[in-house]
């Protein structure tokens, strides 16, 4: 089975699929299915939910409440120990992005055979250095 970290980039896609403002929603959506379907598994950063709901609320304020209790009722593991911080704090620093971003990835950096995926390609250039990351872009179709 495939371990994955899903940045909100992502999963901002499942709930607006929208291919015209939201690139590599195909992507997204595929992922999604493949954790319904339990083909991967998911970890994430304690922040994720907050994240999302922050965007959600902007985004889409008339579907964030449904959504946000769809997003929980996932139960998605939470995954945070101070290795963890710290690494995010010192990928933080060594690639001048924001510690909410390096957490997701330090997420993943901490767990055996697990891979941090984005759409966020500005972040991935300055990080992909660190390993265990794929852009949504990337990301093989089924």
């Amino acid at each position: 089975m495939t371990a994955w970290v899903i940045d909100a980039s992502v999963i901002i896609k499942w709930i607006v699929p929208n291919p015209q403002s939201e690139p590599f929603t195909p992507q997204a959506l595929d992922i999604l299915e493949h954790i319904q379907d339990s083909q991967i598994t998911v970890s994430q950063p304690p922040h994720w939910l907050s994240e999302v709901s922050a965007v959600l609320a902007r985004i889409t304020p008339n579907k964030a409440e449904q959504a946000i209790g769809l997003l929980y009722a996932m139960e998605f593991p939470i995954f945070e120990d101070l290795e963890t911080y710290t690494l995010a704090c010192n990928m933080a620093i060594q690639s001048q992005q924001h510690v909410f971003d390096t957490l997701y990835h330090a997420t993943a950096l901490c767990q055996p055979q697990t891979t941090f995926v984005t759409a966020d390609d500005r972040y991935y250039r300055q990080a992909e250095r660190f390993g265990n990351i794929i852009r949504l872009k990337d990301f093989p179709l089924a």
